[in-house]
């Protein structure tokens, strides 16, 4: 198996200013498939998230499958989270949107890890605790239900889905209001350079319409006229 290169703490920060659905633009000028994550909603509002994935797979509970996972403190989601750090996202896949990943005692040890943030399209619980804890949780919903009875954890740091999304271990994951975008790392430096151009061209019509009220359909979608402004502004240094 072939693995692409790890993205760098220094362009992590770089998409990490950019708002998610800029990244979603910068994926889809180059073709790339959905990279939103469904259902994973944040929390606590107002919190921006941006790490490198460290991946959690969870499988529906069946007693031989209860039985052959590792106990204590070699159970895999334990191991997935002593991977994390200030620079990485746990990102679980859930069998179902309301069953919980975990809640307080668990996720005591993320905030200890000082996690850049949680991701899944199940549930959590003990969301009090969670808020207390600082890190950004993006999740379906919070839920007062357990989850070992309905589903195991099993399978760390594999390619998962989540949210109808593929996460590949050590992709960006970008969290905000606006949901949880997967930038893969074979993506991440055209992704940036796409995305941080868009996001001066939109600054640019932006200004443009104040000045001139009319319909943005004369700049946007991009087209040549959204162009020839932007070097108009570009020129007077006004871009």
């Amino acid at each position: 198996m072939t693995t692409e290169p790890a993205i760098s703490d220094e362009m992590l920060a770089k998409l990490g200013e950019l708002p998610t659905q800029t990244l979603i633009d910068g994926l889809w000028v180059d073709g790339w498939p959905q990279a939103m994550i469904h259902g994973a909603r944040t929390i606590f509002p107002g919190q921006k998230m941006v790490g490198r994935a460290v991946t959690l797979r969870f499988v529906p509970h069946r007693p031989d499958i209860l039985k052959d996972k590792p106990k204590a403190a070699d159970s895999p989601e334990y191991v997935a989270f002593e991977l994390c750090g200030p620079n990485e996202v746990l990102v679980a896949s859930s069998v179902g949107p309301w069953e919980s990943i975990g809640g307080d005692i668990k996720f005591y040890r993320l905030a200890q890890l000082k996690v850049g943030g949680l991701v899944t399209d199940g549930s959590v619980r003990d969301t009090a605790e969670l808020k207390d804890y600082g890190f950004p949780v993006f999740a379906h919903s919070s839920t007062a239900k357990q989850g070992p009875a309905v589903m195991q954890p099993w399978g760390v740091n594999d390619v998962i889905e989540c949210g109808g999304v593929v996460v590949r271990p050590g992709d960006a994951i970008i969290g905000d209001d606006d949901g949880v975008v997967v930038v893969p790392a074979a993506m991440a430096e055209r992704v940036l350079e796409i995305a941080a151009e868009r996001e001066e061209v939109e600054q640019v019509i932006k200004k443009e319409l104040r000045k001139n009220p009319q319909s943005p359909g004369k700049y946007y979608p991009f087209n040549d006229n959204t162009w020839k402004l932007f070097e108009e502004y570009k020129e007077r240094g006004e871009a």
